[in-house]
């Protein structure tokens, strides 16, 4: 070939790579309530897309179904200024979610973005938004304890590296205070918070009152409130786990609150419901049962080179009903559950944590028999102790008549002084057990 049309296939060959290729483009064409259809494009469910109105900025949207060659959309945003035939643009590139050391004391939202006005996120290397999981013949056994700075919590309900627990509770039994106080004291390398559904008023109370300088040190908050739409209060709750991996990949020891998988699971049926799909219990679909486990799936011990996380999921019991579909689906997934009690909190009982409904599946394995003893014994005496509640308070018992009694009478005082803790006292993992040694340790 002559070296002038070698030299014109070359030019000719690296302008067509410069020519974008042709991308097929849909168009909306209906508006309903939350969900938005299109047609004209081929998109995958998860997949995003770009909705440019001809006036206004464009809305960022998200694949959650489809009705042959119709797709569902659901804004990531507030979506004002659509009108039928504005174009439809995919977006090929997955979402990635920011990692490394930068993002401690940062405050971000469900899209990875800043909230707190302190500039761009100085991260790491960045992963996918939705990453493989982990075969489960590879995850490292739960076998070593986490001290979470709560007595009640260290002593009789001890949580192992890598355990998921659920913390149950109603609305204003000291559930914020108690994620607040486990955040400043826990031994963990790296805390995430994931405020998901929260009123807006209590995320920044709870970042500046509850956590404070001393716990935002070594915490990353990602909020997504009431007002957001659904679809990013779902990706909220997966940023929330990739963020929490993306440490437990680097071997750290992860600890991370999520607060609430009920509002996780409101926002699915949200989507669900808009898009036809239809309510099985209590107007939850389906799809609510079937997306916890694979959410709360993902926390967990990594393999043998990586660290850990250990997860606490708040489930909110609707006028305190522990039979709640989302409180009984949660409760068979997780590794243990820690029950609030309304009657404890209203008495002045802080942390208000109900001893005889809660249980820690896993203590067992991350503590000695005689820790497992003494905590046994607690039990038993602080629920003979409930039991007969009343007639103590009516003055209708007997002293001699039940010795069981008798010893949880003299016990009781030391026992409540056990499961009670100010907001800024903290008690390691070695005293709690100590304590609870010395307390019922020769009885």
């Amino acid at each position: 070939m002559p070296a002038d049309l070698s030299a014109l296939y070359k030019t000719i060959q690296k302008r067509s790579l410069e020519i974008p290729a042709i991308e097929a483009r849909g168009r909306l064409v209906r508006a309903t309530g939350l969900t938005l259809e299109a047609i004209g494009c081929q998109l995958q469910t998860g997949q995003r897309c770009l909705i440019a109105p001809h006036h206004g900025a464009p809305v960022e949207a998200e694949v959650v179904g489809f009705d042959r060659d119709r797709l569902f959309l659901m804004p990531l945003d507030r979506a004002q200024g659509l009108s039928p035939g504005d174009p439809v643009i995919p977006l090929h590139n997955d979402s990635r979610v920011p990692t490394g050391p930068g993002l401690l004391g940062r405050v971000i939202n469900g899209a990875g973005e800043p909230l707190d006005g302190k500039g761009p996120l100085e991260s790491g290397p960045t992963i996918p938004l939705h990453g493989d999981t982990i075969n489960p013949l590879k995850r490292r056994p739960v076998s070593e304890p986490l001290d979470v700075g709560i007595r009640a919590i260290n002593g009789l309900l001890t949580v192992g590296m890598g355990q998921r627990l659920g913390l149950f509770a109603g609305s204003g039994v000291g559930k914020s205070v108690l994620l607040g106080m486990m955040t400043r004291f826990t031994t963990a390398d790296v805390v995430v918070v994931g405020l998901i559904g929260e009123r807006g008023r209590e995320v920044r109370e709870f970042i500046e009152h509850t956590l404070g300088e001393e716990g935002m040190a070594h915490a990353v908050v990602i909020a997504a409130p009431a007002d957001e739409p659904p679809v990013l209060r779902l990706r909220a709750s997966l940023l929330c786990h990739r963020v929490a991996e993306g440490f437990r990949d680097q071997g750290l020891n992860v600890l991370m609150l999520m607060d609430s998988l009920t509002r996780y699971a409101q926002a699915q049926r949200e989507i669900a419901l808009a898009i036809g799909e239809p309510p099985a219990t209590k107007g939850y679909p389906p799809s609510v049962f079937s997306m916890i486990p694979s959410l709360v799936e993902r926390a967990g011990n990594g393999e043998d080179e990586n660290g850990s996380i250990t997860a606490f999921y708040t489930v909110l019991s609707e006028g305190d009903d522990q039979q709640d579909p989302i409180a009984d689906a949660s409760r068979a997934i997780l590794d243990g559950h820690i029950v609030l009690n309304r009657e404890l909190a209203e008495s002045g009982h802080y942390p208000a944590i109900d001893i005889e409904a809660s249980i820690s599946r896993v203590m067992p394995q991350v503590t000695d028999q005689d820790h497992q003893q003494a905590a046994n014994k607690f039990r038993k005496a602080w629920s003979i102790y409930r039991q007969n509640k009343d007639l103590l308070t009516l003055g209708a018992y007997r002293a001699g008549s039940n010795p069981a009694l008798d010893e949880a009478i003299r016990l009781y005082p030391m026992m409540e002084g056990m499961l009670q803790q100010k907001m800024r006292e903290q008690t390691s993992w070695p005293e709690s057990r100590q304590r609870l040694l010395h307390l019922l340790g020769d009885n």
